[in-house]
């Protein structure tokens, strides 16, 4: 298989914000569309109603195994369409009611 771990947790790696969002905010957590562009360019595009387990299930599993809290963050993958980013690119996450994250790839 390939070094999952390794090519996702280098320094820098897994931006959040701008914003953090109320739950009320958010009717339907499940109803939410999502899109990735690099260089403007759509490269995943999809919805929270297409994750593979659903908020709830992700929450009762990770909870039997630790504890968890009040602003701990569940990271859960991404839709297919991945593709190598090279420095200069600019990647967009845009998530639909919350907001647009816009980073530049960098070299170490």
């Amino acid at each position: 298989g390939n070094p999952w771990f390794r090519s996702k947790s280098f320094d820098t790696f897994c931006p959040l914000g701008p914003w953090l969002v109320p739950r009320e905010a958010i009717p339907d957590p499940h109803a939410l569309k999502l899109e990735m562009r690099v260089n403007g360019q759509v490269r995943q595009s999809a919805s929270t109603g297409e994750m593979l387990f659903k908020i709830p299930r992700l929450i009762a599993e990770i909870s039997a195994h630790m504890t968890l809290y009040p602003g701990d963050i569940i990271s859960t993958g991404t839709p297919q369409g991945i593709s190598p980013v090279h420095a200069g690119d600019v990647m967009e996450v845009v998530i639909e009611r919350i907001g647009t994250l816009r980073n530049p790839v960098k070299t170490g």
